[in-house]
């Protein structure tokens, strides 16, 4: 829908796209914004470069605008945090994340609460990875197996209906993840095996590991690729966090390797990167990937072997 209004003071024609705003003959990427903030009939968007775009004078179109921004970026949020899984609930609710707390869109789905902000915290909890899933009163506590808290809550009537079904919801997800993985047979010198999602378990990766480096070779139906890391922690410590990173990039594994001037050809990865403290964690210790070709053997025997 196209609406009238001013920016920045100066009369504009406006109108809401899949990926981002144009506000008169400027067209701003939600990949950019680092917050919607509603203000007194005024929408005001920070900018990750530190500009403050304020549109106002929308009149009586005001709520409908609002309503649109805030819903074509949560979604496009989601987008981002490669959410394809089917929404089981939709609440308005309170939210802490480690960085920020606020108000903003809760989401279940079947694998997974996602928080959106209207900031670019948005951020996917996988439920096979919480320890405890806990109601206090109005606020449901969410603790990862790596000890990171979230709380989600105050969503009126909706709160304990959306408790029990987080609960139950974690329990499946956990259930089949585990007899997927079971189904897996690494073959040497794969020793540890993962899956992308739970709800697509012929999608699944396998880990070889040598002294400081890894090497997680992904199997997507007929297409492989080996990608290389090198780490610094313990090894228990990297693989509980790959196996989280695997499961928060899905199988859109390209996202690695990408280089800084590559990502202005693709703001929604941008914007995974933005979100996804996981991803951020595969990108820091990439060391490259090996072609699945006849010194494929060869090659990734001298990585693990620490001979190149």
């Amino acid at each position: 829908m196209k609406y009238s209004g001013e920016v920045s003071g100066n009369r504009a024609e406006l109108s809401i796209e899949k990926e981002g705003v144009r506000l008169g003959g400027r067209f701003l990427d939600y990949a950019d914004f680092q917050a919607i903030r509603p203000i007194n009939h005024r929408v005001y968007i920070d900018t990750l470069s530190g500009e403050k775009v304020e549109i106002s004078m929308l009149g009586f179109s005001y709520d409908g605008f609002l309503e649109e921004l805030t819903d074509c970026f949560a979604k496009r949020s989601m987008e981002a945090l490669f959410i394809e899984e089917e929404i089981i609930m939709r609440c308005e609710g309170e939210y802490q994340l480690p960085q920020e707390s606020g108000r903003g869109l809760i989401v279940l789905l079947p694998d997974a609460v996602c928080v959106l902000p209207l900031t670019n915290r948005a951020v996917r909890i996988p439920l096979c990875f919480t320890r405890e899933i806990t109601l206090d009163g109005y606020q449901l506590h969410l603790t990862t197996v790596s000890g990171v808290r979230y709380t989600v809550g105050k969503m009126g009537y909706d709160t304990k209906p959306f408790a029990e079904r987080t609960q139950k919801a974690a329990a499946l997800t956990k259930s089949k993840r585990v007899k997927a993985l079971l189904g897996i047979k690494p073959e040497p010198p794969f020793t540890h095996c993962g899956l992308f999602r739970t709800g697509q378990p012929e999608l699944y990766w396998t880990a070889a590991f040598g002294d400081g480096c890894c090497a997680i070779e992904l199997s997507a139906g007929d297409d492989a690729a080996t990608y290389l890391y090198r780490f610094d922690e313990p090894q228990e410590e990297f693989i509980r966090s790959a196996d989280e990173a695997m499961e928060a990039m899905g199988v859109h594994r390209e996202l690695i390797c990408l280089t800084q001037e590559q990502f202005g050809e693709k703001p929604l990865y941008r914007m995974s990167v933005a979100r996804s403290d996981a991803v951020r964690f595969l990108r820091s210790r990439s060391c490259g990937r090996l072609i699945h070709n006849a010194s494929h053997e060869k090659r990734l025997k001298e990585f693990l072997d620490g001979k190149a």
